[in-house]
């Protein structure tokens, strides 16, 4: 895939191909939702066993549309855009949302701009 890039800025779309690597030695590849609103990212529970991303650094109360939640924040290895990072990712059951992994400012910040008439592929 193509991505354009503006004084160093990769720019994207509002869903977007990321590859999460696992503890394990396992990687996946879904779409993830971008959301320029959320300061951290987030990942599903079950993706997470998985891919054998135990190791909780710490835990954070998150305020969503669902309420304040204390969540378990786990750090893993990606690539989005042909970019690779470290990042964080809160925890959470999102197995009845549409995206797996949710990608927050956290990540976002590593030099993305984001265009919502961009297309996924």
């Amino acid at each position: 895939m193509l991505y354009k890039t503006y004084n160093g800025r990769t720019l994207i779309g509002l869903i977007e191909p990321i590859t999460i690597l696992g503890a394990n030695g396992g990687k996946r590849t879904i779409l993830a939702k971008i959301d320029t609103g959320a300061s951290k990212s987030s990942i599903d529970s079950n993706l997470t066993r998985q891919l054998g991303l135990d190791n909780v650094l710490k835990s954070r109360i998150i305020k969503s549309a669902h309420g304040n939640k204390l969540r378990p924040i786990i750090e893993a290895e990606a690539h989005l855009a042909r970019k690779e990072f470290r990042a964080e990712f809160t925890v959470a059951d999102r197995s009845h949302m549409t995206y797996q992994v949710l990608v927050g400012v956290n990540i976002l910040k590593h030099g993305f701009i984001i265009d919502p008439l961009k297309g996924v592929l």
